[in-house]
């Protein structure tokens, strides 16, 4: 297994090509997060005006986003042992890593990248909320028109195990 270099023994002055490169890696996966929040928000869009085709557009557009960004994370750990570190080094502890050798660009780039990391979180997180409500609400309205008391039937997981699951809600629904 290789051995890669601790912040104490990496190389004392990494090309600054490369840590160019990096800084632009990370440039690069900043502009795929901020894609991918504008997705998020279409999204939420399409759910408020019940536009099912838009709805549709943006999970295929999330899944090509999400592969693409995977691919931009090879690329930054790639970069990472290059320049004599783990690959597995966060952005979030980047500088601690890189030390004296972050440069000004660097830093910068990589707090871009977690703006828009958090970003895209906190707007996943409004997602996910509305989308369960409007489930809920969803739910409400099968049992008004069905005439059920129960709110949802037993339903059990791949393992024979009870779960809530609103996947499961759904395909018990169709």
């Amino acid at each position: 297994m290789p051995q890669y270099a601790t912040p104490s023994t990496a190389p004392t002055s990494p090309s600054l090509a490369t840590l160019d490169t990096l800084s632009a890696a990370l440039a690069a996966e900043t502009r795929l997060v901020n894609d991918l929040t504008t997705v998020v928000l279409q999204q939420r869009t399409a759910i408020a005006n019940d536009d099912i085709q838009v709805v549709d557009d943006t999970v295929f557009s999330t899944h090509r986003l999400l592969l693409t960004l995977e691919q931009a994370r090879t690329r930054r750990r790639t970069l990472y042992r290059l320049l004599g570190y783990d690959e597995d080094v966060t952005v979030l502890n980047l500088e601690e890593t890189f030390g004296s050798r972050m440069t000004p660009q660097l830093r910068a780039e990589r707090a871009t990248l977690q703006e828009a990391a958090e970003r895209l979180s906190r707007e996943i997180g409004i997602n996910r909320g509305i989308l369960q409500e409007t489930l809920a609400q969803g739910d409400a309205y099968i049992r008004a028109v069905t005439g059920t008391s129960s709110s949802r039937a037993a339903v059990y997981g791949m393992d024979g195990t009870p779960t809530h699951s609103t996947e499961a809600s759904i395909s018990r629904m169709v």
